[in-house]
Formats: C-alpha cells, sequence, structure tokens
C-alpha cells in the first residue's frame, strides 16, 4: 500500500465497525481545516469517518485513505432562543448535549448511541425512538457546507444545489466531506423522560400495545424476547415516553432539572470469549432484562432513556474477537404483522443465536434517496458472528426483499449488489449525482465497492 505524505497528523491503522469487524488497513489522516482535506484529495481514494459506531465496513476503506473527523469539531455560532447551531461536522451529539442541555436545548433527533458525530449523522440519516414523531435526520438539518472532489466549497440545502442536500442523507460519506452543518435543536424544561412500560405475552399484544403508544408519547420502542417460541413468540416489554416537563418531576429532582449524565465508569476491559453468548445464557439475560425492563422507574434520566448502552464502554467486546453485526430491515405496513411474525419465526428456529432484539414502529420517509426508513415496522437484532450467520442473513434478505422491505444500510455487513439495488431502486438516480460531483469516484470504501455504488 503506497503512502502519501501530508503536513497533518496521520498514520497507518486497521479499523473496523462497530461490530468488530471488517479489519482493514488504511492510511488514516487527522484533518483539522478544509485545507488539510484539499490535500488529501489527490492521495487516491478516500472517505471521511466520524467516531466508528458504524456496524461493518460503512467506514473502512481497505488499502486505501481515511479522513478521520474528530478534530473538526468545533461550535461556530449558536440562537440561543430559537435553538438554532452552526457547527463544523466532526461535533458529537455528547458535545451538544454537554454543552446545551444545561441551557435548555437537546438534539432534535437521535439514535441509541450519542456516540456520533454530525457528519456521520447526516451520512446514515440516523433515526431513533421518535421516528414516528419527528422523522429521521434530515428534518433537523437546515443546511450543510461539503467539499467535492474537486476541492470546492459549496452550500447544500433544500433550496440550493437539492440534489447534494437529498442524495446525503444516507449517502454514507461517498459524495465528499461535509465540513459545517446548520441544526434545529429542541426546546427543553428537564433532561428527563417520563416513560411508561408495558409487558406483552406474544407479538400481537405488542403491536397492538406500540399501535396505541403513539397517540401519547412522542418516543418507543419494544425489547423482543429473542428466545420466546410458539405461543409466546414476541413476547417483550414495550417502553415509552415524553420530554418530562419541570412539572413532572419529583421535589428532589427539581433542584437540577437539566442535570447532564455522569461519564460512563463501567467497561466491557477485553473481548469475552465467544462461547459465552449461547442459548443458555441468552435466554438468562433474556429474564433479566425482561425484568428490568417492565419494572422500569416512571421518570427516567436521557442517559437511561435514550442511550442504556452508552453507560457501558467498549460494550461490543462483550460478543467476542470474532464480532457482531446488527442485522435491521424495515417493513410495509401492509402485511407488517404477518410478516414481522414470519421472519421472528425464522430468526427463533436458526442456529444463530439472536441477542438484543428492538421492534419500532417508522413514520414516512423523508426523501433522501439511500435513507433507509419508511412508513412500516423495523426490526433490529444483534447477531455473534458464525459460520453459519452469512448464509442465514441471505435467507433473510430475500425473506425481506419479497416482502417488500430493505436493509438499514448504516449497519448491514452481508447484503449483496444485486439484492441491495433491487431494495433501494433509487440507486440509479443517486449515481447519477454521484457522477455529477465526484466522477473520478474519488470518495469511497469498502461498502461501496460491495454494492456497486463506486
Amino acid at each position: 500500500m503506497s503512502i502519501v505524505r501530508f503536513t497533518m497528523q496521520s498514520s497507518e491503522e486497521t479499523l473496523s465497525g462497530w461490530g468488530n469487524i471488517p479489519a482493514a488497513a488504511s492510511q488514516v489522516f487527522y484533518p483539522q481545516t478544509a485545507r488539510d482535506i484539499r490535500a488529501a484529495l489527490d492521495s487516491g481514494k478516500i472517505l471521511p469517518r466520524g467516531l466508528g459506531r458504524s456496524y461493518a465496513d460503512q467506514a473502512t476503506n481497505r488499502e486505501h485513505h481515511i479522513l478521520k473527523m474528530e478534530k473538526m469539531n468545533h461550535f461556530l455560532a449558536f440562537d440561543a432562543e430559537k435553538g438554532i447551531l452552526h457547527c463544523e461536522a466532526g461535533v458529537s451529539l455528547e458535545e451538544i448535549i454537554d454543552h446545551l442541555a444545561p441551557r435548555g436545548w437537546f438534539p432534535l433527533i437521535t439514535p441509541g448511541t450519542k456516540f456520533i458525530t454530525i457528519g456521520g449523522a447526516i451520512a446514515n440519516d440516523v433515526h431513533g425512538k421518535a421516528h414516528h414523531a419527528d422523522g429521521s435526520f434530515v428534518n433537523c438539518v437546515y443546511d450543510f457546507t461539503i467539499l467535492l472532489a474537486n476541492g470546492e466549497i459549496v452550500r447544500a440545502s433544500r433550496d440550493e444545489n437539492a440534489d447534494l442536500f437529498w442524495a446525503n442523507f444516507g449517502g454514507l460519506g461517498l459524495l465528499g466531506t461535509i465540513l459545517t452543518a446548520t441544526l434545529q435543536l429542541r426546546k427543553i424544561e428537564t433532561t428527563y423522560f417520563v416513560q411508561k412500560a408495558v409487558a406483552a405475552r406474544n407479538l400481537d399484544e405488542m403491536l397492538a400495545a406500540i399501535d396505541v403508544s403513539e397517540q401519547t408519547y412522542s418516543s418507543s420502542v419494544a425489547w423482543i424476547d429473542s428466545m420466546a417460541k410458539g405461543k409466546n413468540l414476541g413476547r417483550g416489554v414495550l417502553t415509552m415516553g415524553n420530554h418530562a416537563l419541570l412539572k413532572d418531576l419529583p421535589p428532589k429532582l427539581r433542584t437540577n432539572p437539566l442535570k447532564l449524565g455522569k461519564k460512563a465508569k463501567l467497561a466491557v476491559p477485553f473481548y469475552l470469549p465467544s462461547f459465552t453468548l449461547n442459548t443458555l445464557t441468552v435466554k438468562i439475560l433474556n429474564t433479566a432484562l425482561y425484568i428490568m425492563q417492565k419494572n422500569g422507574a416512571p421518570i427516567a434520566h436521557y442517559d437511561k432513556f435514550f442511550y442504556p448502552l452508552d453507560m457501558i464502554n467498549n460494550w461490543n467486546r462483550g460478543y467476542g474477537k470474532r464480532g457482531f453485526i446488527q442485522y435491521q430491515f424495515v417493513l410495509p405496513m401492509e402485511k407488517g404483522p404477518e410478516n414481522i411474525r414470519k421472519i421472528l419465526t425464522e430468526i427463533t428456529q436458526s442456529n444463530c443465536v439472536p441477542f438484543l432484539n428492538v421492534l419500532k414502529k417508522f413514520g414516512k420517509g423523508q426523501g433522501g434517496l439511500l435513507s433507509f426508513p419508511f412508513e412500516g415496522y423495523t426490526f433490529a437484532i444483534d447477531f455473534p458472528i458464525t459460520k453459519q450467520l452469512k448464509p442465514f442473513t441471505q435467507k433473510l434478505d430475500k425473506m425481506v426483499l419479497d416482502m417488500g422491505g430493505r436493509i438499514y444500510l448504516g449497519k448491514d455487513a452481508y447484503l449483496d449488489e444485486p439484492t441491495f439495488k433491487a431494495m433501494y431502486p433509487q440507486h440509479k438516480d443517486w449515481q447519477e449525482i454521484k457522477k455529477k460531483y465526484d466522477p473520478r469516484d474519488v470518495f469511497s470504501s469498502d461498502l461501496s465497492r460491495r454494492l456497486g455504488l463506486a
């Protein structure tokens, strides 16, 4: 692999996704300015990378170059009355919360981790527990600036370079390097949530509870017992909540209603042996999770409500050195319950041990060409890597495709090119925009080559 010398800090590193796959060697640069990024344009294939929370090869670029954006993380302007933030793309949701939640502002849209950058949130058009109410990340972005393959910096919004704007939401960093973004934040009175938990004995009860929850709660997510079968298939706990108002808090919490979370003290210090996750241990863990979820407190801090796994550093090591994937798909509302049942049955009868299953309901999609969400049911399942896993997910891919669904590219590990293109028919429009702004395919990734987006 040839190494191009730059004045900015660089090193040869082996990177992987959050699932600890794939391990890909790259020359990694740490730009601090647009000039640094321009200097890398002639080095060959490059890819911007945030904090590495995509699960597989979305932000790896084997034998090519990576731009780690973590040093371009400055706040540039903030309108304290309207909650409009202008910042560099390397700013993380954690940094926004730490600095602005005490002033009464919170990210409008957030996924299940705060350890992502704004650039990464745009690249994956992330969503969270409140998609049915708030949509995906595009709904909180007014505009962004992006450095293109020819070195030009342009502004993109719904009115200016609109094709570039929409193509970047779900565009996986393949159209250029986002430099800055202007975001709308949410006004809050507290950093707590009023929450409610409902235990469901089976899938029918769970889906009915989800439908009811939408009438009252802006956020909801269902944990599903991955080992429950037969009449108990789909057993789990639905947790729902709304941002708490000051009047909702007990007197003890009102003394510090905008309290920040503490830094995580727990950690998985090393990769656990792969045999620790087996049918027996997962059954035990599922029982414990069922009890914990069902007996949740009526008031929860944002860390426990939105980011429970962030409270454990390096929790991905719990799946062992072989790693894991998170398989997430969405299915249309029509026949949604019937099809969810078919896929969940397939999973529980497989030789692949599923863990940490979550079920949510999406509202309407927002228009990103490669954005994942559309109106329907979305299901995400963690699978430890085994020899049987890839053939099994390929079987699931076919089922999802036949049901009119698609896989989340921000987490995908094994999808093949023909299946991807069938799931995302707008890829042709996206590739025309790619040709317009990056005709030499300067911005690429292992995923773009796997899926034929290069």
